[in-house]
């Protein structure tokens, strides 16, 4: 297996091409929400490419895989169930796990297994919470954004339910390339 060369997008080094590589995610490329964090996917995908049209797409197969910074009472996304396993683990600060309308708190080194069709959402608390996302992927594979009460307080939730992200997250803006300043970023140099 050869190796992918890592090329300069707008907001952080992404793979050129399939490969192994690797990257300091201090170096990859970000993507940032106002509504719901930053995240970090390691992969060249629409989003991350948005300002770099010059780039090919290059996405996993078979899993998905992001850091997710979550904001002070900010959600990571919508309260949703997708029809492959999603597995989360917090790796520092602390978070609300809305689960099937279960509110959890979680902290750092806290894991979370969510079978296929598993409703959830993570919602920031007091300070920055980083969490590392992993998703199966196939080409069956479906998403729901379901009404929630207990989301729907955190305002994590679609306004209808409804199997269109699109539909689900219109009132929100696009992800943009973007990365956190380094005195934002959720880690210390050389930590």
């Amino acid at each position: 297996m050869p190796q992918a060369p890592l090329v300069e997008a707008a907001s952080g080094l992404v793979p050129s091409g399939d490969g192994w590589f690797v990257v300091n995610a201090a170096e990859a490329a970000w993507v940032m929400n106002p509504d719901f964090g930053w995240r970090c996917s390691f992969e060249a995908n629409g989003a991350v490419l948005r300002e770099s049209p010059e780039l090919e797409q290059v996405l996993f197969p078979q899993l998905g895989f992001r850091l997710h910074v979550l904001e002070p009472g900010k959600p990571s996304g919508l309260y949703h169930a997708e029809s492959e396993q999603e597995d989360f683990l917090v790796l520092a600060g602390e978070c609300l796990l809305v689960a099937e309308e279960e509110e959890r708190h979680l902290r750092a080194w806290d894991f979370v297994h969510c079978p296929p069709g598993t409703r959830h959402v993570f919602l920031g608390t007091d300070r920055q919470c980083v969490i590392l996302m992993t998703g199966a992927r196939t080409d069956e594979g479906t998403i729901l954004y379901p009404l929630s009460e207990a989301a729907a307080r955190h305002g994590a939730a679609a306004s209808a339910e409804t199997r269109s992200p699109h539909e689900a997250y219109a009132p929100h803006p696009h992800w943009q390339p973007g990365r956190p300043e380094p005195d934002d970023m959720p880690w210390e140099e050389g930590a």
